[in-house]
């Protein structure tokens, strides 16, 4: 069975950092982009960032660019999601997604095959 398991969010200060990660169960997803999105209360999901599966294309969302880094470990099948100097804007639920092919459009959520079942991040002002 796939899974994406995300872990580490969490209630933070403003300014804090977290650190998420996303377990993925196969390793079909290391040949792979892999991505992070998020959702606010009664908002869209929106891109975050992606990874391809080598790790040197990369791309953010306009909304973390700076202050976010993503990586991953195609050994350990996981994706991270380093966020620094967190605003209260980055509030929501934080989903970790897989493609299945090289063809899609990474900050797209139609492209994404598999989701995790989010993690909550909630940042105090």
């Amino acid at each position: 069975q796939v899974q994406l398991v995300e872990s580490g969010g969490g209630l933070v200060q403003a300014g804090d950092s977290l650190r998420l990660s996303c377990a993925t169960s196969s390793r079909t997803f290391s040949r792979y982009p892999l991505g992070w999105f998020r959702q606010a209360p009664g908002q869209e999901r929106e891109f975050v960032a992606a990874i391809n599966w080598s790790g040197d294309n990369i791309a953010y969302g306009d909304c973390v660019k700076g202050r976010f880094t993503i990586s991953r470990d195609n050994i350990k099948n996981t994706v991270y999601l380093q966020m620094n100097s967190l605003k209260s804007e980055a509030t929501g639920v934080y989903y970790c997604a897989a493609q299945i092919s090289n063809r899609g459009s990474n900050s797209y959520a139609r492209s994404y095959a598999y989701w995790g079942q989010g993690t909550q991040v909630t940042v105090s002002s």
